[in-house]
Protein backbone atom coordinates (compact mmCIF):
# COMPACT_ATOMS: atom_id res chain seq x y z
CA UNK A 1 0.00 0.00 0.00
CA UNK A 2 1.31 3.43 -0.87
CA UNK A 3 0.16 6.75 0.62
CA UNK A 4 1.25 10.31 -0.26
CA UNK A 5 -0.16 13.68 0.92
CA UNK A 6 1.05 16.93 -0.76
CA UNK A 7 0.49 20.60 -0.02
CA UNK A 8 -2.77 22.09 -1.28
CA UNK A 9 -4.42 25.46 -1.33
CA UNK A 10 -7.65 26.04 0.54
CA UNK A 11 -9.89 28.99 -0.29
CA UNK A 12 -12.46 29.94 2.34
CA UNK A 13 -14.86 32.86 2.52
CA UNK A 14 -14.37 35.07 5.61
CA UNK A 15 -15.81 38.35 6.98
CA UNK A 16 -13.82 41.59 7.18
CA UNK A 17 -13.90 43.15 10.65
CA UNK A 18 -13.68 46.68 9.19
CA UNK A 19 -16.30 46.52 6.40
CA UNK A 20 -18.46 43.67 7.56
CA UNK A 21 -18.45 42.34 4.01
CA UNK A 22 -17.57 38.90 2.91
CA UNK A 23 -14.12 38.73 1.47
CA UNK A 24 -12.61 35.73 -0.22
CA UNK A 25 -9.40 35.09 1.57
CA UNK A 26 -6.87 32.71 0.16
CA UNK A 27 -4.29 31.05 2.22
CA UNK A 28 -2.19 28.05 1.78
CA UNK A 29 -2.40 25.24 4.20
CA UNK A 30 0.80 23.37 4.03
CA UNK A 31 0.92 19.88 5.23
CA UNK A 32 4.26 18.23 5.50
CA UNK A 33 4.20 15.46 2.93
CA UNK A 34 4.31 12.05 4.45
CA UNK A 35 6.90 9.77 3.05
CA UNK A 36 5.55 7.24 0.66
CA UNK A 37 5.86 3.72 1.84
CA UNK A 38 4.89 0.32 0.71
CA UNK A 39 3.73 -2.45 2.92
CA UNK A 40 3.96 -5.99 1.74
CA UNK A 41 2.79 -8.99 3.62
CA UNK A 42 4.19 -12.31 2.61
CA UNK A 43 2.88 -15.55 3.98
CA UNK A 44 4.68 -18.66 3.03
CA UNK A 45 3.89 -22.09 4.21
CA UNK A 46 6.02 -24.95 3.24
CA UNK A 47 3.73 -27.86 3.86
CA UNK A 48 4.68 -30.34 1.21
CA UNK A 49 3.04 -33.69 0.74
CA UNK A 50 3.57 -35.04 4.24
CA UNK A 51 1.31 -36.77 6.69
CA UNK A 52 1.26 -33.62 8.80
CA UNK A 53 2.56 -30.08 8.11
CA UNK A 54 6.24 -29.78 8.90
CA UNK A 55 6.87 -33.51 9.08
CA UNK A 56 10.36 -34.65 8.12
CA UNK A 57 10.48 -37.92 6.23
CA UNK A 58 12.97 -40.64 7.18
CA UNK A 59 15.92 -40.84 4.83
CA UNK A 60 14.68 -44.02 3.20
CA UNK A 61 11.32 -42.45 2.25
CA UNK A 62 12.52 -40.20 -0.55
CA UNK A 63 9.20 -39.75 -2.36
CA UNK A 64 10.00 -42.23 -5.11
CA UNK A 65 7.16 -44.58 -4.13
CA UNK A 66 3.56 -43.75 -4.92
CA UNK A 67 1.69 -42.50 -1.88
CA UNK A 68 4.85 -41.66 0.07
CA UNK A 69 3.94 -39.05 2.70
CA UNK A 70 6.78 -39.79 5.08
CA UNK A 71 4.59 -41.84 7.43
CA UNK A 72 6.48 -44.65 9.12
CA UNK A 73 6.32 -44.09 12.90
CA UNK A 74 7.51 -47.62 13.65
CA UNK A 75 10.44 -47.32 11.22
CA UNK A 76 9.48 -50.61 9.60
CA UNK A 77 10.87 -49.51 6.25
CA UNK A 78 14.35 -48.75 7.54
CA UNK A 79 15.50 -52.06 6.08
CA UNK A 80 15.84 -51.29 2.38
CA UNK A 81 15.38 -54.94 1.47
CA UNK A 82 12.10 -55.20 3.36
CA UNK A 83 10.63 -51.88 2.23
CA UNK A 84 9.48 -53.06 -1.25
CA UNK A 85 7.82 -56.07 0.32
CA UNK A 86 6.00 -53.89 2.83
CA UNK A 87 4.70 -51.87 -0.10
CA UNK A 88 3.62 -55.06 -1.88
CA UNK A 89 1.85 -56.25 1.28
CA UNK A 90 0.11 -52.88 1.62
CA UNK A 91 -1.15 -53.05 -1.96
CA UNK A 92 -2.35 -56.64 -1.66
CA UNK A 93 -4.23 -55.98 1.58
CA UNK A 94 -5.61 -52.77 0.11
CA UNK A 95 -6.88 -54.56 -3.01
CA UNK A 96 -8.61 -57.20 -0.92
CA UNK A 97 -10.10 -54.43 1.21
CA UNK A 98 -11.40 -52.60 -1.87
CA UNK A 99 -13.15 -55.75 -3.07
CA UNK A 100 -14.43 -56.52 0.43
CA UNK A 101 -15.92 -53.08 1.06
CA UNK A 102 -17.61 -53.11 -2.33
CA UNK A 103 -19.04 -56.56 -1.62
CA UNK A 104 -20.23 -55.63 1.86
CA UNK A 105 -22.11 -52.56 0.66
CA UNK A 106 -23.47 -54.26 -2.47
CA UNK A 107 -24.82 -57.37 -0.74
CA UNK A 108 -26.56 -55.34 1.95
CA UNK A 109 -28.01 -52.90 -0.55
CA UNK A 110 -29.27 -55.72 -2.80
CA UNK A 111 -30.86 -57.61 0.06
CA UNK A 112 -28.45 -60.53 -0.09
CA UNK A 113 -27.10 -62.20 3.08
CA UNK A 114 -25.09 -59.71 5.11
CA UNK A 115 -21.34 -60.11 5.21
CA UNK A 116 -21.25 -61.16 8.85
CA UNK A 117 -23.84 -63.87 8.20
CA UNK A 118 -22.54 -65.19 4.88
CA UNK A 119 -19.81 -67.31 6.42
CA UNK A 120 -22.29 -69.38 8.42
CA UNK A 121 -24.50 -70.28 5.45
CA UNK A 122 -24.48 -73.67 3.73
CA UNK A 123 -23.12 -73.51 0.19
CA UNK A 124 -23.07 -77.23 -0.46
CA UNK A 125 -19.38 -77.62 0.47
CA UNK A 126 -18.12 -79.05 3.69
CA UNK A 127 -15.53 -76.97 5.50
CA UNK A 128 -12.68 -79.40 4.91
CA UNK A 129 -13.22 -79.45 1.13
CA UNK A 130 -13.54 -75.67 1.01
CA UNK A 131 -10.29 -75.13 2.91
CA UNK A 132 -8.51 -77.66 0.69
CA UNK A 133 -9.63 -75.89 -2.51
CA UNK A 134 -8.64 -72.49 -1.13
CA UNK A 135 -5.19 -73.68 -0.10
CA UNK A 136 -4.46 -75.15 -3.54
CA UNK A 137 -5.88 -72.27 -5.59
CA UNK A 138 -4.51 -69.43 -3.45
CA UNK A 139 -1.16 -71.15 -3.02
CA UNK A 140 -0.80 -71.45 -6.80
CA UNK A 141 -1.77 -67.81 -7.42
CA UNK A 142 0.49 -66.53 -4.64
CA UNK A 143 3.45 -68.52 -5.98
CA UNK A 144 2.96 -66.93 -9.41
CA UNK A 145 2.60 -63.47 -7.88
CA UNK A 146 5.80 -63.74 -5.85
CA UNK A 147 7.73 -65.15 -8.77
CA UNK A 148 6.53 -62.35 -11.05
CA UNK A 149 7.36 -59.72 -8.45
CA UNK A 150 10.86 -61.07 -7.97
CA UNK A 151 11.47 -60.96 -11.72
CA UNK A 152 9.87 -57.60 -12.60
CA UNK A 153 9.46 -55.65 -9.38
CA UNK A 154 5.82 -55.20 -10.40
CA UNK A 155 2.73 -56.67 -8.85
CA UNK A 156 0.34 -58.51 -11.13
CA UNK A 157 -1.85 -61.51 -11.78
CA UNK A 158 -0.96 -64.82 -13.43
CA UNK A 159 1.53 -63.89 -16.18
CA UNK A 160 0.70 -60.18 -16.44
CA UNK A 161 3.15 -57.90 -14.58
CA UNK A 162 1.98 -55.30 -14.01
CA UNK A 163 -1.67 -56.28 -14.30
CA UNK A 164 -3.13 -53.83 -16.81
CA UNK A 165 -5.53 -55.62 -19.19
CA UNK A 166 -7.10 -52.35 -20.38
CA UNK A 167 -3.77 -50.69 -21.16
CA UNK A 168 -4.48 -47.66 -18.97
CA UNK A 169 -0.86 -47.14 -17.94
CA UNK A 170 0.60 -46.70 -21.41
CA UNK A 171 3.00 -43.89 -20.50
CA UNK A 172 5.01 -43.05 -17.41
CA UNK A 173 2.82 -40.10 -16.39
CA UNK A 174 -0.40 -42.08 -16.55
CA UNK A 175 1.19 -44.99 -14.72
CA UNK A 176 2.42 -42.77 -11.88
CA UNK A 177 -1.00 -41.17 -11.51
CA UNK A 178 -2.79 -44.52 -11.46
CA UNK A 179 -0.37 -45.96 -8.90
CA UNK A 180 -0.97 -42.94 -6.66
CA UNK A 181 -4.73 -43.33 -6.94
CA UNK A 182 -4.54 -47.06 -6.29
CA UNK A 183 -2.59 -46.79 -3.06
CA UNK A 184 -4.82 -43.96 -1.80
CA UNK A 185 -7.98 -45.94 -2.49
CA UNK A 186 -6.37 -49.03 -0.98
CA UNK A 187 -5.64 -47.21 2.26
CA UNK A 188 -9.12 -45.72 2.34
CA UNK A 189 -10.67 -49.16 1.78
CA UNK A 190 -8.65 -50.68 4.63
CA UNK A 191 -9.90 -47.97 6.97
CA UNK A 192 -13.45 -48.47 5.67
CA UNK A 193 -13.28 -52.21 6.32
CA UNK A 194 -12.03 -51.52 9.83
CA UNK A 195 -14.99 -49.18 10.26
CA UNK A 196 -17.45 -51.81 8.99
CA UNK A 197 -16.17 -54.44 11.41
CA UNK A 198 -16.21 -51.94 14.27
CA UNK A 199 -19.78 -50.94 13.44
CA UNK A 200 -20.93 -54.53 13.63
CA UNK A 201 -19.04 -55.15 16.86
CA UNK A 202 -20.66 -52.12 18.51
CA UNK A 203 -24.06 -51.84 16.82
CA UNK A 204 -24.64 -55.35 15.46
CA UNK A 205 -25.56 -53.87 12.07
CA UNK A 206 -24.08 -53.41 8.63
CA UNK A 207 -22.88 -50.09 7.17
CA UNK A 208 -26.14 -49.27 5.33
CA UNK A 209 -28.23 -49.93 8.46
CA UNK A 210 -25.88 -47.82 10.55
CA UNK A 211 -26.00 -45.01 8.00
CA UNK A 212 -29.81 -45.00 7.93
CA UNK A 213 -29.94 -44.98 11.72
CA UNK A 214 -27.51 -42.07 11.85
CA UNK A 215 -29.52 -40.06 9.31
CA UNK A 216 -32.69 -40.50 11.37
CA UNK A 217 -31.15 -38.58 14.28
CA UNK A 218 -27.52 -37.54 13.65
CA UNK A 219 -27.04 -35.95 17.07
CA UNK A 220 -28.25 -38.99 18.97
CA UNK A 221 -26.91 -41.75 16.74
CA UNK A 222 -23.19 -41.38 16.14
CA UNK A 223 -19.94 -42.91 17.24
CA UNK A 224 -19.51 -40.50 20.16
CA UNK A 225 -22.89 -41.44 21.67
CA UNK A 226 -22.30 -45.17 21.23
CA UNK A 227 -20.99 -47.56 23.86
CA UNK A 228 -17.42 -46.80 22.77
CA UNK A 229 -17.90 -43.02 22.69
CA UNK A 230 -15.42 -42.21 25.50
CA UNK A 231 -12.72 -44.40 23.98
CA UNK A 232 -13.20 -42.83 20.55
CA UNK A 233 -13.04 -39.33 22.04
CA UNK A 234 -9.74 -40.12 23.73
CA UNK A 235 -8.37 -41.70 20.53
CA UNK A 236 -9.32 -38.65 18.45
CA UNK A 237 -7.73 -36.31 20.99
CA UNK A 238 -4.50 -38.31 21.05
CA UNK A 239 -4.34 -38.54 17.26
CA UNK A 240 -4.92 -34.78 16.98
CA UNK A 241 -2.16 -33.98 19.45
CA UNK A 242 0.36 -36.51 18.15
CA UNK A 243 1.88 -34.27 15.42
CA UNK A 244 2.32 -31.44 17.93
CA UNK A 245 3.98 -33.81 20.40
CA UNK A 246 6.35 -35.10 17.75
CA UNK A 247 7.23 -31.58 16.57
CA UNK A 248 7.74 -30.36 20.15
CA UNK A 249 10.05 -33.28 20.89
CA UNK A 250 12.09 -32.51 17.80
CA UNK A 251 12.34 -28.83 18.74
CA UNK A 252 13.18 -29.26 22.43
CA UNK A 253 15.41 -32.31 22.23
CA UNK A 254 19.15 -31.73 22.32
CA UNK A 255 19.80 -35.15 20.85
CA UNK A 256 20.61 -35.13 17.16
CA UNK A 257 19.23 -38.63 16.74
CA UNK A 258 16.03 -38.77 14.72
CA UNK A 259 12.85 -38.96 16.73
CA UNK A 260 11.55 -42.49 17.22
CA UNK A 261 8.08 -42.79 18.79
CA UNK A 262 8.83 -46.47 19.39
CA UNK A 263 12.44 -46.58 20.74
CA UNK A 264 13.23 -50.04 19.45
Amino acid sequence: MSFAVSARSVIRPTTSFRTGKNVRTSFAKSVAPKPSFKRSVSISAVMGDKWYPGAVSPDYLDGSMAGDYGFDPLRLGANEKSLPWYREAELMNGRWAMMATLGIVATEQLGLPKWYEAGALDYGFDTTSLIGVEVVVMGFLEALRIDGYNKTGETGFLSSYPFDPLGLAKDATAKKSLMEKEVKNARLAMLAFLGFTSQYAVQGMGPIECLNKHLEDPMANNIFTSSVGPEVTVAVAVASCLPMIIQAEKTLSDDDEKFRPIPW
